[in-house]
């Protein structure tokens, strides 16, 4: 079995309970085949024969994780920022046949090869930032062949990158033209029945829906969620991004793994979440792009001592961003977070969103996802603007490129 010892380097463990990002000055980090056998001071080294590469005092970080993602998807939705930027709202584009539905006519038109082709150059710019775990949905293909190709998709991608992915299925992610005032029509023709044909194949690892007035409704979920959890799968939920229906509860009661955007959540909503330990996915790049002003309730969050998550929320509509360090950013710039909350939610608390218990921070027996970075300090990753220090990345143990 391989052996690989990191020296000469600073970590940040970002393991819980620890301060100041977990560090580890001065010190080692030892790969065996996959996994993290060992870190701590150099001078603390186990005695051990292993190939040793010296960085140099870099800074080691967990990979990061992007917990969020519809970065499978045809065509793109330039004209629609043109119409926002001319004041119509998200709202009104939607209900006048753009947004979501606008994706799927490119979507179901699109091949697998096609997806494919263009998902790999997002996942390729999320891979040079550092991310070695991300999560991608369906829910632009609205039939069951269309969510199934997706996640197809999603799957090649895991085989054709040094990437691990989990995939969600949101085909309650609003209701296709052909199903216009049937949503119950479409959650029992293609919803329930497609859920169940891709997890047949192997293809879901937890199911998803957007919750608001233009896509379901609390009950609607509900009766989706239920489903998933007979079939044992982790449910999770766009919730409280354009208004407050009591999602994030709802998605609490079925213990779901997050409750992602949030603007919108009220105190009981963040009480249910901290009692189910269900993380908060914020996702600043729809806000920004959405021109939104109602802020997250952060300081509620951290009072109840709800996980917060990062992540980018590429799509094509609303958050048509490829860069985890920007949202990063943008997390701290627009939501106040800090640069410590920023990466621990771009690491761990990415992870636990996504129901892993061996990514997201440094400690033996964890994968060896990990990232080598150019900063003097870890508040950079979150500070800098349009700029990617990132040096090397391992993934499983091996050193990409």
């Amino acid at each position: 079995m391989s052996r690989l010892l990191l020296t000469n380097a600073r970590i940040a463990t970002l393991a819980p309970g620890s301060s100041h990002f977990g560090m580890v000055e001065n010190a080692a980090l030892l790969i065996v085949g996959d996994q993290i056998a060992w870190c701590g001071a150099l001078p603390d080294v186990p005695s051990i024969t292993a190939d040793r590469l010296d960085l140099e005092g870099r800074l080691i970080t967990p990979g990061l994780v992007d917990c969020h993602t519809h970065l499978v998807f045809g065509g793109n939705r330039a004209r629609e920022f043109e119409l926002r930027l001319a004041a119509a709202s998200y709202e009104q584009i939607a209900r006048e046949g753009g947004g979501i539905v606008s994706t799927v006519a490119d979507t179901r038109a699109a091949t697998e090869a096609d997806l494919l082709q263009d998902a790999l150059r997002r996942v390729d710019a999320l891979i040079a930032e550092g991310v070695t775990t991300l999560e991608i949905k369906s829910g632009y293909g609205l039939t069951i062949a269309d969510e199934i190709k997706m996640l197809r998709v999603a799957r090649e991608i895991e085989r054709k990158r040094p990437v691990r992915v989990r995939t969600s299925y949101l085909a309650a992610h609003a209701v296709p033209a052909e199903y216009k005032d049937r949503a119950e029509n479409y959650l029992d023709e293609v919803v329930r029945p497609g859920l169940d044909a891709a997890f047949a194949e192997g293809l879901v690892d937890a199911v998803d829906g957007f919750c608001e007035d233009i896509a379901f409704s609390t009950q609607q979920i509900d009766r989706v969620f239920a489903h998933a959890r007979q079939l044992r799968l982790p449910v999770k939920l766009h919730a409280e991004q354009l208004s407050n229906l009591g999602g994030a509860a709802l998605a609490a009661r079925h213990q779901a793994l997050s409750a992602d955007h949030l603007e919108y959540l009220d105190v009981d909503g963040v009480a249910a979440m901290a009692a189910a330990g269900t993380v908060a996915v914020l996702l600043p790049g729809a806000f920004y792009t959405l021109r939104e002003t109602r802020l997250p309730p952060v300081e509620l969050l951290r009072e109840a001592g709800v996980p917060i998550a990062i992540a980018t929320d590429c799509n094509p509509g609303s958050s048509p961003l490829s860069s985890l360090l920007l949202a990063m950013n943008m997390a701290c710039t627009l939501f106040r977070l800090t640069p410590e909350e920023a990466l621990v939610g771009a690491t761990r608390n990415g992870a636990r969103a996504l129901g892993l218990t061996d990514a997201g921070i440094i400690t033996p027996g964890y994968r060896a996802d990990l990232a080598v970075w150019d900063v003097a300090h870890p508040a950079e990753l979150a500070y800098r603007i349009g700029f990617n220090p990132l040096h090397r990345r391992f993934f499983a143990g091996v050193p990409t490129p």
